[in-house]
């Protein structure tokens, strides 16, 4: 009896390990693709008012952490639907 508790647990620490570790790769994964957004100059015109350079490059800043909000939200789903926790 002790050793069928014992397996069904161990079953569901592997599970849950496993899906930690999925989901962190594609955090990871998320990261880098972020960090390539991130390394990419802004698109600026040079012309345009100072404000308006700023709300430019504010509102390019913004979406590029929204996106990167939204891969590691996606990373933690589909992890959980993969591993059915």
């Amino acid at each position: 009896m002790f050793f069928i508790y014992f397996a069904a647990k161990l079953r569901a620490f592997i599970k849950s390990y496993s899906a930690a570790c999925l989901e962190g790769a594609g955090i990871v994964l998320a990261c880098v693709i972020f960090s390539v957004f991130a390394s990419s100059p802004p698109v600026v015109d040079p012309d345009a008012a100072v404000v308006t350079q700023v709300w430019s490059y504010v509102g390019e800043l913004i979406f590029n952490m929204l996106v990167l909000v939204g891969m590691v939200k996606m990373a933690d789903r589909v992890v959980r639907e993969m591993m059915g926790l």
